[in-house]
């Protein structure tokens, strides 16, 4: 019974922090998206030689919504994981009070007491933590698709950065917006990575 309530407690303290990366993340998101909106009126002033910074920003705008809608998705999953966590903790102070009234009990009322807690609530305590293992399996599947997809976002940061060279006049000021859209997606990229730790442990 510790040891169910220890993996209980070290489940949600792991995904208490996931949620914490999760909110950083879609800060983010939502920081690269408003960058993305100022870059292509900022590309738009520039004329045709940041044409193709204006697209880059546009493909950058569209990595944020997407990134935010996965990172909804990810959330929802450790709602899920909450649930899942909570029903075990309830089964372990069901099974304490068994082991509770067991020990003072004896003859048949201590054999019905063994058989449940062989029965239905060590099925059940299985059954919590098959899901728990197929939740996280889930979450690290995601968080890695995520990853991925921030990869995709690095590389449209670094090629508005070359994009923004051929931006005459305004080639200073789009350097350094590509240059935050650079140093946020990095951010993120530290964020996923904690959040592979968090999964990992």
């Amino acid at each position: 019974m510790a040891v169910l309530v220890q993996d209980s407690g070290r489940e949600l303290r792991r995904i208490v922090r996931t949620n914490e990366e999760i909110k950083t993340v879609v800060l983010r998101a939502t920081k690269i998206n408003l960058m993305a909106m100022n870059a292509i009126f900022l590309a738009k002033r520039a004329g045709q030689s940041a044409l193709g910074f204006g697209v880059l920003s546009n493909e950058l705008r569209r990595f944020a919504m997407d990134l935010q809608k996965q990172m909804t998705r990810l959330r929802e999953m450790t709602y899920g994981s909450v649930g899942t966590i909570t029903a075990l903790v309830q089964q372990g102070r069901v099974n304490r009070l068994l082991e509770r009234t067991r020990k003072e009990s004896a003859g048949s009322g201590r054999k019905l007491i063994d058989e449940a807690m062989r029965g239905r609530y060590g099925l059940a305590h299985g059954r919590h933590r098959d899901q728990i293992t197929a939740l996280n399996r889930r979450l690290n599947q995601m968080i890695a698709d995520t990853t991925q997809l921030v990869e995709l976002g690095s590389v449209l940061a670094r090629s508005a950065k070359i994009e923004a060279a051929y931006g005459g006049p305004f080639s200073t000021s789009l350097m350094q917006v590509s240059s935050d859209f650079e140093r946020t997606i990095g951010e993120i990229q530290s964020s996923l990575e904690s959040l592979s730790k968090h999964e990992d442990a």
